[in-house]
Order: structure tokens, then sequence, then C-alpha cells
């Protein structure tokens, strides 16, 4: 008797071809969809940043190493611009730390095992992700890691709550996700892929195609420099009123204050849910 063919569904050579590529885009979308919904996650706090940056011990420890190095040969450039890289990196994981406490004072106040409130939400890889889903660990909360394919800095950090890591092949539909339940975004100072996230938001709240959110910007000494707002202003290129789509924040509790003040949260009911992208 020759072997049954597979059902469709069951062919995966078939569902990886072009011809499925639609319904790859809706199983990307339905998966996580139903899975938080299932987890009862009624709104997220998405955090962004960079996957390169340290924890503040790791940091520390590679500062050691690299000036230890450099003292047995004082005279190495190399040694010294290792030791020059070391010591960014230990500046930077700072906003490890920052991003760690804010997550964890947000989880511990907005969470409960009945209320999955302002869920944080990363991007489930390392650095300010892994940050963001540890502080949420650290007090026992739910937080959700949407991971991507990609050619490095792609693994989950062991810090997502179980059963919501979830693995993305296409960039849009894992955006529609960031954006579908969140109640603010915050950024620590990152590269690409942190500026992608940001401005596409930016450009959805000033174009109207979402209703405002807060947006927080940790450190404004790294954005300042890295981006000339008032230029944008001076040259006609976007609205006075545009650079007030966001917020400079140092501190968590600075940042969570902000976040609760603009949807009123604590002083009346939880806030309506944010229109979906």
């Amino acid at each position: 008797m020759s072997k049954l063919p597979l059902k469709a569904y069951e062919d995966a050579e078939f569902l990886k071809g072009d011809a499925c590529r639609a319904v790859r885009l809706e199983l990307e979308f339905l998966k996580p969809e139903v899975t938080m919904d299932r987890h009862n996650i009624q709104s997220t706090i998405v955090l962004f940043g960079s996957a390169r940056t340290l924890p503040p011990e790791v940091a520390a420890a590679a500062l050691a190493k690299a000036t230890e190095a450099l003292d047995r040969a004082p005279g190495s450039a190399e040694r010294q611009a290792a030791v020059a890289r070391a010591r960014r990196q230990v500046e930077t994981s700072h906003y490890y730390q920052v991003a760690r406490e804010f997550a964890a004072l947000v989880s511990r106040a907005a969470q409960s095992p009945e209320v999955c409130d302002f869920v944080i939400m990363t991007g489930g890889g390392p650095g300010i992700m892994e940050a963001g889903n540890r502080g949420a660990a650290d007090v026992g909360a739910k937080s959700i890691g949407l991971n991507i394919s990609l050619p490095f800095e792609q693994s989950v950090n062991p810090y997502v709550s179980e059963g919501l890591a979830f693995q993305f092949h296409y960039f849009s539909i894992r955006k529609m996700h960031f954006l579908k339940r969140t109640k603010a975004l915050c950024a620590c100072p990152g590269g690409y892929g942190t500026l992608d996230e940001l401005f596409e938001v930016l450009t959805l709240i000033q174009t109207r195609k979402i209703a405002p959110i807060p947006i927080v910007l940790f450190g404004r000494s790294f954005w300042e420099r890295l981006i000339h707002w008032d230029l944008l202003v001076e040259d006609g290129l976007i609205s006075p009123g545009d650079t007030e789509l966001f917020r400079f924040c140092e501190t968590a509790e600075e940042a969570w204050a902000f976040i609760r003040a603009f949807w009123a949260y604590g002083q009346t009911a939880a806030a309506t849910q944010p229109e979906s992208p």
C-alpha cells in the first residue's frame, strides 16, 4: 500500500513555501494573541534598549580583566582600547540596573494573580531586554519576550515567563504585538533596533494612527547627544509639539510616576485600552 500523502497543515515544506506566506503571517499573529489571552494579559509596557548592555557585575568583571591585561603590557594600544571599551560598558551598565528596577517596580505595583496589567514586554533577548524580564522575575511577576530569528543576539533570555516566549520570523507581526496591548513604551540607550521601534511609535502617534501613550526615554544626556531634536523643529521638519510626545526620565520611580499619572492609574478604574494599530 502506498504511503498516504500529508495533510496540508502537516506538510512543513508546503507551509514554508511562497504560496503560504499569508498563512504564516496569520499564524505568527494568532499564536501570541491566543496565548496572551489565555494568560489574561490585559495590557503591557514595552521596554526597548541595547542587546549589548551588560549587567553591572559582568561589566565590572570585564573591566577588571581588561585592566589586569593592560598592567601586564602597559604600552599595548590594543589593550588600552580594550580598557576604554570596558569602561564605557561599565557606564552603560547603569541602564541595565534602571531597566531591571523599573520592571520590578511596575510589576509589583500592577500585577496580581487576578490582574495582569502593565505586563513588561521585551524583545526577549540579552542586554536591556534581559534586564526587563529579570526585574519582573525578581518579584514573581509575568513578563513577555518577543524574540525574532536573527543571525546574532537571538537567544531567549532565561527570565521570560514560561509560556510567554515567542519566536517570530516577520518583523511586521512582531511590531504589531509590541503595540497591540501596550500602555507605554520605554527606551534605554540602544542601536538601530531601538531607534527603529522608537521612531515607528512616534510616527504612529504623530500621524494619529494610534492614540497617544507615554513614551519614556531613559537618559537625557544620551538621547540629546544622539538626536538634535531642536534642529528638527528649527528646520520645520517636525512641529514644536512633536517634542512633547516623549519624556526624558533618569530613574525607575520617575518613569513609573509619569506613566501612572498619564493613565490616572490608582486614582480611577483601569485605563481604557489604547486603540490597536
